[in-house]
């Protein structure tokens, strides 16, 4: 008898573990595509409040559902920390319908309301930068690959060309990473 409750309870912690993992992959891990996704920015323009000559402006495209938000955050608050001291203006456009909060050490994000043109972007996390003359000077990812970090990351070359006073314009670029589509 006693054998038979040890392999019985045995069998059920198996199960429980088993339904435990399976749990956990299903919701929170997801295969890496690998395939490319095209960011064009032609349609985006910054609100009348923000257009024309000023700071250097960063919007932050975020969709709280997509779990690929979570690699670039700490990365995000990293380029807070670093170039808002130096001028840069960062802002967050939400993805329409959705609903979260960021995590509190991006609250000096600016939310915006809308952002013309946001409705064709093809992805999130992504990134638009306008430069000191209101002109978009980089849209895309803020890195490829699966991970987001300073050392694969395309925002810090850009922000620091544009504070040296140079013309950027890469406004559309080609990355396979990790994305969620931005449209419903």
């Amino acid at each position: 008898m006693k054998t038979l409750s040890t392999l019985l309870a045995a069998l059920l912690c198996a199960a429980a573990l088993w339904w435990a993992y399976d749990s956990f992959q299903s919701r929170y891990l997801r295969t890496f595509d690998d395939s490319a996704t095209l960011f064009e920015g032609g349609t985006l323009r910054l609100p009348a409040g923000l257009a024309g000559p000023g700071a250097i402006r960063v919007v932050h495209f975020w969709d709280p559902a997509c779990p690929c938000n979570v690699g670039n955050q700490q990365h995000l608050a990293e380029l807070v920390e670093h170039f808002a001291p130096q001028g840069v203006t960062f802002h967050v456009l939400r993805k329409p319908g959705s609903h979260g909060q960021l995590p509190a050490d991006l609250d000096a994000l600016q939310p915006l309301a809308e952002l013309p043109g946001s409705e064709q972007l093809p992805a999130s996390p992504a990134v638009a930068i306008w430069d000191r003359e209101g002109r978009l000077a980089y849209f895309g990812p803020y890195s490829a690959g699966a991970v987001c970090n300073s050392s694969n990351s395309f925002i810090e070359p850009v922000l620091r060309a544009l504070l040296q006073g140079r013309h950027v314009d890469a406004s559309n670029a080609l990355a396979s990473g990790c994305y969620c589509p931005w449209r419903s």
